[in-house]
């Protein structure tokens, strides 16, 4: 077991472009003191130029399948000279009148070196094992796929 936690960290400021409300805009610091501002998206009045909670999690869902990947593809003899993913969220309605993340695509590219080369099955294979794996994936409602297996 592990324990992984983050400091948030909001001030009220008057929002940049609507002056009849505040800005969305915090700050994220984790254990190792890396820090990352966030918003709101920009279609709930947030600054475009941060990161968003939904990004957030579409890429910590994306990241965790590449870490399970390049796990699994290692200990199998296959060497991983890049992975790639321009994953994508989408934030639906739900049937409860709220919206969630519903669905999320990945669309991983991956460049292999080395002797041992993996076929498009095996290469499907380990993205199954990566699938079932991920911690992030296992602890969200929301579909995940994976293009162009």
């Amino acid at each position: 077991m592990s324990v992984h936690q983050s400091a948030i960290r909001w001030q009220r400021n008057p929002h940049e472009i609507d002056a009849d409300t505040y800005s969305r805009n915090h700050l994220v610091t984790f254990d190792s003191g890396q820090q990352v501002n966030v918003s709101a998206s920009v279609e709930f009045k947030g600054d475009s130029s941060c990161a968003d909670p939904e990004q957030m999690l579409v890429s910590a869902v994306s990241s965790c399948h590449m870490l399970f990947f390049l796990a699994i593809a290692d200990f199998q003899g296959y060497r991983v000279e890049s992975y790639d993913d321009d994953p994508v969220g989408h934030l639906e309605s739900n049937d409860r009148k709220g919206m969630e993340i519903t669905r999320i695509e990945l669309s991983p590219r991956i460049t292999f070196g080395g002797d041992k080369v993996p076929d498009q099955k095996a290469i499907s294979r380990i993205h199954a094992n990566a699938h079932k794996n991920c911690f992030i994936r296992n602890s969200i409602t929301a579909e995940v796929t994976i293009n162009d297996v």
